[in-house]
């Protein structure tokens, strides 16, 4: 297998996904990823490249999404009247955009892109930092997200034959829009660690969902409460994914990268550092040569510090999949776009100390739990 690495680039031939400028998922956070990425010099054009984005067809949506939600998003997007809050659309985090079914399609396409990437051996690993929309719903809008893109990559690697895949989502929401589609499928592996949804969007993900029939044990919840910081957020990260991962055998790892658990993030409660996110990606790199021959298929996710913590939270996920040295000191060039576009000053470093307390005790409660309930399933002690 080729040990190439590819960032699948978006592009600029179709409408952005974009729900407007006051909603918090701002596009300029995925565009100023892929410039502090080429700031950094990480694409050298032979061993990591760019890969241009495609469109997900009518037939490849259909492979999560109902056809008369994907018909609607579609007339929704161009401007017909419609009874479009019954598929989830309307004020507040869903509202409607022009084009919304083309600029959605080209999202759920990048991420096929990048599991085709990885899937015919082309590249070891793929990123598409506009991905992660992980709320949709078969037949629903949901928090922010219209085609659930982290489904669609997985039912795609199924549908080519892949026996297993593990997705992993640490986005401080719970990956509820994958656990769903595949809560009664045991082929895939899904893991979630997020704010207890007592307290967070969308208010599930707890450790009691455990998937259906055969399938039971295969879906696995870590919900932590609010405050959680790094220490403690890593504890259980390690202590719940990679013995689950390893013991389940996938062929691909999928994961979903949200960095809305960031300390300052203004939509959540957790504690976390950038510094969090680079021992993160250390585990999650080397799960994949041990344990998928290698296979990692990555997305974006949620974070709306979109200038000051986005674009170094994924720098430093796909620094990791290219095995890239690069300097904890940001480009001057990058610094001086990213004040300008946020009007103000953002760190001029990667990375930041981390916080010393580990957060609430309940942490530790929340992954014996977890231990508790799903490893027998997995003949785990």
């Amino acid at each position: 297998m080729s040990e190439r690495v590819e960032l699948v680039w978006y592009g600029d031939d179709v409408a952005w996904y974009d729900h407007g400028p006051q909603h918090p998922l701002r596009p300029a956070r995925v565009i100023l990823t892929r410039q502090l990425i080429h700031d950094y010099g990480i694409i050298d054009g032979t061993r990591v490249l760019e890969t241009p984005a495609r469109d997900a067809t009518f037939d490849e949506l259909l492979l999560v999404h109902d056809e008369a939600y994907v018909d609607a998003v579609t007339r929704a997007g161009h401007g017909e009247k419609g009874p479009w809050g019954r598929y989830g659309f309307g004020p507040g985090d869903n509202p409607l955009f022009r084009q919304m079914h083309e600029a959605s399609a080209r999202v759920a396409g990048s991420s096929l892109a990048a599991a085709e990437a990885v899937f015919s051996g082309r590249a070891q690993h793929a990123f598409n930092p506009a991905g992660g929309l992980h709320h949709a719903m078969p037949g629903r809008a949901s928090g922010f997200c219209v085609y659930d893109d982290p489904a669609l990559a997985i039912a795609w690697l199924l549908g080519q034959g892949v026996g297993k895949v593990a997705y992993v989502d640490v986005d401080v929401h719970h990956g509820d829009g994958p656990q769903e589609i595949f809560y009664r499928d045991p082929r895939v592996l899904t893991i979630s660690l997020h704010q207890d949804g007592r307290t967070l969007f969308p208010g599930t993900g707890s450790v009691n969902e455990l998937g259906d029939g055969d399938a039971r044990g295969t879906k696995v919840n870590v919900p932590l409460p609010p405050l959680t910081g790094d220490e403690g957020w890593l504890d259980a990260f390690r202590q719940i994914v990679p013995p689950l991962v390893e013991a389940f055998e996938p062929e691909v790892l999928v994961t979903q990268l949200g960095c809305d658990s960031h300390h300052s993030d203004p939509l959540a409660n957790l504690m976390l550092t950038t510094a969090a996110y680079r021992e993160a990606a250390s585990v999650l790199h080397d799960l994949a040569h041990r344990v998928t021959g290698g296979r990692w298929v990555a997305m974006g996710g949620g974070g709306y510090q979109w200038a000051t913590v986005v674009p170094r939270a994924w720098t430093i996920y796909f620094a990791e999949m290219a095995a890239t040295e690069i300097p904890d000191e940001l480009p001057a060039a990058w610094l001086e776009r990213a004040a300008e576009e946020a009007g103000g000053s953002v760190p001029d470093r990667l990375t930041e100390p981390s916080f010393e307390d580990p957060g609430p005790e309940g942490v530790v409660d929340v992954v014996e739990r977890v231990r508790d309930t799903v490893f027998p399933f997995h003949h785990l002690g």
